[in-house]
């Protein structure tokens, strides 16, 4: 077997992300490919929130290399408040040392024919760049998700370090990956010397062996009293926005449309959780929308089958990327209530597979227009449900196969490959 490293922050037992999965699922598969990987990542003690039931997600003959790194918010912040100089290029930033000692290590003893790390920790990347100068190894940068825009980072002096870092990656990586095509179009126009071979779509996706066991359709359709509406994972306050979501319900429900009885709302482990409980205590929709902790994955996946209808939250502002969870609600099989624009690449993947109601996350008005319909389609059953054969295709383990793809035509021609010289931005390399 070819031998691959992996450099990834998020790794069981960390939980709230659901970045979690790409590297995970890529290690789990890529031996059926012919590549055997090694996961170097960080101790416990680095994650915001873990859960040590994750680990048994984990291969039992997939080796994990954790290594030492500090959280600068969480061990040397006062009140969560720190200096952003601490925090640059991240609040990781720590791990770079000890992370490039130990994959020295692993390059030399196990002879590790290409190195892969992935975003969105800028240290990741710093990482994987540091050890490819050191050893000359082949380096693929998973971006996954732009690293960089034009007002992200929002503040412009993180945003000139991570620009830098994403520049060493365009130059010196042999492949970078994008989970979304609007993203890598953004990439060959930002840098107009970077070869379209270079960037290759790797979607994100399901495992079906994570689903096995779990019925799609229509739910119960609100059978036992209230439909049940389930987002999982992170809200963000501005990509994810859900003010809007929930000022409708609070019109909704003043006029006598929905009650507590007829609609239930659960936002599974959002994080802020403080400031939306305040939020819905305001506006008066505690009763209709609650706050519940994080479960482990299988659980979560469990609660979705169990759900009339899955929820997906998505900014105009993050029209080129697709949240990882859409691609478990589309195979779970049920109706999708998509609060995102129509332009973005989430709307494209909703209309392909189908199965999904559109409404513009950012519009009180259009939510509280379309939302009584939605509701009534689904507790008919008249609601149409994702297409099972066409979301065939964006199974991880399919995509553990695109990645040793491109793995090996690395190897077998690295040496081939000149250096791409990186123009169309004003930093200098």
């Amino acid at each position: 077997m070819r031998r691959v490293l992996i450099v990834a922050y998020h790794f069981p037992p960390c939980v709230g992300s659901s970045g979690v999965l790409r590297p995970l699922k890529f290690a789990r598969y890529l031996p059926e490919f012919g590549w055997q990987p090694t996961v170097l990542t960080t101790q416990a003690l680095a994650y915001e929130e873990t859960d040590p039931r994750s680990l048994e997600s984990v291969p039992e003959n997939l080796r994990v290399i954790r290594t030492w790194a500090f959280d600068v918010k969480k061990h040397l912040g006062i009140g969560g408040l720190y200096q952003d100089w601490m925090a640059m290029p991240d609040r990781w930033a720590s791990w770079l040392f000890s992370a490039v000692a130990s994959g020295l290590r692993v390059l030399r003893s196990d002879k590790v024919d290409v190195i892969v790390t992935t975003f969105p920790l800028a240290t990741a990347v710093l990482i994987g760049y540091v050890l490819h100068v050191l050893t000359g190894k082949p380096w693929v940068v998973d971006f996954r998700d732009s690293m960089t825009e034009d007002n992200y980072p929002s503040s412009a002096f993180r945003r000139r370090i991570w620009r830098w870092i994403e520049r060493k990656a365009i130059k010196h990586a042999e492949r970078l990956l994008f989970t979304a095509a609007s993203t890598r179009r953004m990439y060959l126009s930002r840098y107009p010397g970077l070869p379209p071979h270079k960037c290759l779509l790797i979607s994100n996706g399901y495992d079906e062996e994570d689903l096995q066991g779990f019925d799609g359709g229509a739910g119960n359709r609100g059978q036992n009293g209230a439909l049940r509406l389930l987002h999982t994972g992170m809200l963000y306050r501005e990509e994810r926005d859900p003010r809007p979501f929930f000022r409708a319900l609070s019109r909704l429900k003043r006029e006598g449309v929905i009650t507590s009885e007829s609609l239930r709302v659960t936002l599974r482990n959002p994080c802020s959780e403080d400031f939306y409980q305040r939020l819905l205590n305001e506006l008066s929709i505690a009763d209709i929308v609650s706050i519940e902790p994080h479960l482990p994955h299988h659980e979560a996946l469990a609660e979705c089958a169990d759900s009339d209808s899955l929820l997906l939250f998505q900014a105009a502002s993050c029209d080129h990327q697709i949240p990882a969870k859409a691609y478990e609600y589309l195979r779970l099989g049920k109706p999708v209530l998509a609060l995102t624009t129509e332009t973005g690449d989430t709307a494209a993947l909703l209309n392909e597979v189908g199965g999904a109601t559109i409404v513009n996350l950012a519009s009180d008005e259009a939510i509280y227009q379309r939302l009584p319909d939605f509701l009534a389609a689904i507790r008919s059953g008249t609601h149409a449900l994702p297409s099972q054969e066409k979301i065939q295709h964006y199974s991880r383990r399919s995509q553990a196969g695109q990645l040793a793809k491109c793995l090996s035509e690395i190897v077998g021609t690295a040496a081939a490959i000149p250096t791409v010289s990186v123009t169309g931005t004003k930093l200098a390399s």
